[in-house]
């Protein structure tokens, strides 16, 4: 089974798809064999290799696969979560190369995209490209968000059900697990431990955690997820928020190169289809879905 290309494509020009991107959205500029090994490196590591390091500084005692929400609750407990923290904007708060994915989505006008991931390469490609849009953060300190609207100069602490812009105008980001911040190091937040996760499902129950101008696209809008691994079960769990006591009218897509038949099953009772097949591969299939709509203009 091909994904709808046509529909996708829609959907993006027209604001009715979000992509929601994970920790592989931002590797797509990685040479294949390179292995990330220490921040030192000129691209962003994935999931496991940050593991792997972080665990290769605080000794935790893996048994079996590497993983980060734990290592690095452990990593925050014997070392203290400032290092946590300045070990992540070592890594995160650097400029790297745009993957061809950031500059692919960065050219559609009115955007929501979320992520959970704390690079900036979203950020930088709508600045080289000159292109306005807002950038919403989640604020671990308090049960506010930061804002920093298009064109402004800093960065602004809001009520997550009174924010003064609005989706569907101009591309909003939404960083949903945090950011790095390099200027403005007291607006940064990186959901990463176990206890940060309860932290942040807890304020979805209060409804702190994900702004209200994202309730009605979140509710009505097609969700594209690229680069996320579906069997994470906090996405399962948020999904389950957002999703709640809503009846799913629009079908979303996920595109992930392995999935096993159960996860396949889990996610089709949920109106949710996953193709597999790789980032890389999908773009091409896009853009050429744009160019027959043009008549073969690229």
């Amino acid at each position: 089974m091909e994904p709808p290309y046509e529909e996708i494509l829609d959907g993006l020009q027209t604001g009715t798809v979000i992509p929601f991107l994970g920790a592989g959205a931002s590797l797509s500029a990685r040479q294949a064999g390179l292995a990330w090994t220490s921040p030192q490196c000129e691209f962003l590591p994935s999931g496991g290799e940050l593991a792997q390091y972080l665990d290769s500084r605080s000794g935790f005692p893996v048994e079996g696969s590497y993983d980060l929400s734990r290592i690095a609750q452990y990593y925050g407990m014997v070392a203290g979560r400032g290092r946590l923290d300045n070990q992540l904007r070592q890594i995160f708060s650097r400029s790297y190369p745009a993957g061809t994915l950031h500059e692919y989505l960065t050219d559609f006008p009115n955007l929501v995209i979320v992520t959970t991931n704390y690079d900036r390469l979203i950020e930088e490609s709508y600045e080289r490209k000159n292109r306005p849009y807002h950038t919403v953060v989640y604020n671990m300190a308090q049960p506010v968000v930061m804002l920093k609207r298009a064109g402004g100069q800093g960065w602004e602490a809001c009520d997550p059900q009174r924010m003064p812009i609005q989706a569907g105008e101009i591309p909003v980001l939404f960083k949903m697990h945090g950011s790095a911040i390099p200027e403005a190091r007291q607006a940064e937040s990186y959901v990463i431990t176990e206890d940060d996760y309860v932290e942040f499902l807890s304020r979805m129950t209060g409804e702190t955690a994900i702004p209200t101008i994202f309730g009605e696209p979140f509710r009505t809008s097609s969700f594209l997820f690229l680069g996320y691994g579906l069997r994470d079960w906090n996405l399962r769990v948020i999904l389950h928020r957002i999703w709640k006591g809503e009846p799913r009218r629009m079908t979303s897509w996920a595109v992930q190169e392995k999935a096993d038949d159960l996860d396949q099953k889990f996610w089709e009772r949920r109106d949710l289809l996953i193709f597999e097949m790789s980032i890389a591969a999908f773009l091409d299939r896009m853009r050429e879905t744009a160019v027959h709509r043009t008549g073969g203009r690229p």
